[in-house]
């Protein structure tokens, strides 16, 4: 296929649009089902790029739930607590493969984000997945190959209508990219830049130890930010991004909104918020509002105005601004990353209150030492990249 005619571009005044290769070429995509758009494309190919250089990092299924050109989230295919597994919602789901795990924390990490996502999936999906993803609210998905009996639960979402995409693995594309603004054209080399080990030698902090774990954490917030919209910033925990924070045009607003995330899905696990007691019939995504207004600092609005009442079976009790720090203060061993350096140490000072002990940021600041200060106050161990990762 040399070009694929799409409905509209990014808005449905845009019009004509089309995807195609420069040289003439087949494009490296068929669609299996469905009809992608313009922005579904450019989560499409974004979200593949991000796991593909994810699964080559750590050697595991990677998995991300795209929306809007930004990853809301990314994950490796480690094994969910029994904890994960309830708070994700795929606790009735028995036990899942490696490449369903990964997606299963990829969309939970931030689930009110990943409504109406787009995935990209690193291996072949399997039948797990497919189960997984039929019962979320999804545009589409992106993979290397499908199972046949997967395949067949994907196409019997959106009455037939849910988009498939599968990518040959084997495409490369040329080392020179081009995009078009306002009629000029922009010429620039592809970030081709492989994060690894070696990529966290430069720890400048008092504290010299970043684990092997926390390294291939750090390597997931890095590579995550690479498929990011700038100003970014992204907490990682275990395997999966917590919290990313995308577009914004202040540092500290960006760690201020990636940490209120990261800090959402630890409350999520509390005693108090896996204590909520449903009405039958309560779907997933209100389930997940409701947790939202529950953890939030609105809760006594919402008790007002009675809104409880529909929702669950027994009236919660307030979860208090002291037990919510409580909870917060259980969470440690959080790895954050920057795309581009910090240039005041409240970035820092907002990070430690997400339990952030492992840091990864470029450097170059002219208050690289107040940031350098800011770490080794509370024991962080922070490496310079001296590589930004901007992407627009």
């Amino acid at each position: 296929m040399k070009e694929l005619e799409l409905k509209y571009g990014c808005n449905p005044n845009q019009k004509p649009s089309r995807i195609y290769m420069q040289d003439g070429s087949d494009l490296p995509i068929e669609v299996l089902c469905g009809r992608p758009g313009y922005i579904n494309f450019l989560d499409a190919f974004n979200g593949w790029l991000l796991v593909s250089e994810m699964k080559k990092a750590t050697g595991l299924p990677a998995a991300t739930s795209f929306k809007h050109v930004s990853p809301a989230g990314a994950a490796v295919g480690l094994p969910l607590s029994e904890t994960l597994a309830k708070i994700y919602w795929v606790d009735d789901l028995g036990e899942l493969s490696p490449l369903a795990c990964a997606y299963a924390r990829a969309r939970g990490a931030d689930r009110m984000s990943s409504f109406g996502d787009f995935i990209a999936l690193s291996d072949v999906c399997d039948v797990d997945t497919a189960r997984l993803i039929k019962r979320e609210v999804s545009d589409g998905v992106i993979a290397p190959g499908y199972e046949p009996e997967a395949l067949e639960l994907l196409k019997q979402k959106k009455k037939g209508n849910y988009n498939v995409i599968q990518i040959d693995p084997a495409y490369e594309p040329a080392p020179l990219e081009h995009k078009e603004v306002f009629g000029i054209t922009f010429e620039q080399g592809r970030n081709e830049l492989k994060i690894d080990d070696e990529f966290f030698a430069k720890v400048v902090t008092e504290n010299k130890d970043i684990p092997e774990n926390a390294k291939r954490d750090l390597a997931i917030s890095m590579i995550t930010l690479k498929y990011t919209q700038s100003n970014s910033v992204c907490y990682v925990k275990d395997g999966q991004a917590i919290g990313i924070g995308a577009g914004q045009q202040s540092r500290i607003h960006c760690t201020r909104l990636a940490g209120q995330k990261a800090d959402n899905w630890w409350l999520r696990q509390a005693p108090q918020v896996l204590g909520l007691q449903f009405k039958d019939g309560i779907g997933r995504a209100d389930r997940d509002n409701a947790i939202d207004l529950y953890i939030g600092e609105e809760y006594m609005d919402v008790l007002a105005d009675g809104v409880w009442e529909n929702t669950f079976k027994v009236k919660p009790d307030v979860f208090t601004r002291e037990e919510k720090r409580a909870w917060l203060d259980k969470m440690t061993d959080v790895s954050l990353g920057s795309d581009a350096f910090f240039p005041f140490g409240d970035n820092i000072e907002r990070a430690r209150k997400s339990g952030v002990k492992y840091v990864a940021q470029p450097g170059g600041s002219v208050r690289d030492d107040n940031v350098i200060e800011a770490c080794n106050k509370h024991g962080m161990a922070m490496a310079f990249t001296g590589l930004r990762l901007f992407h627009h």
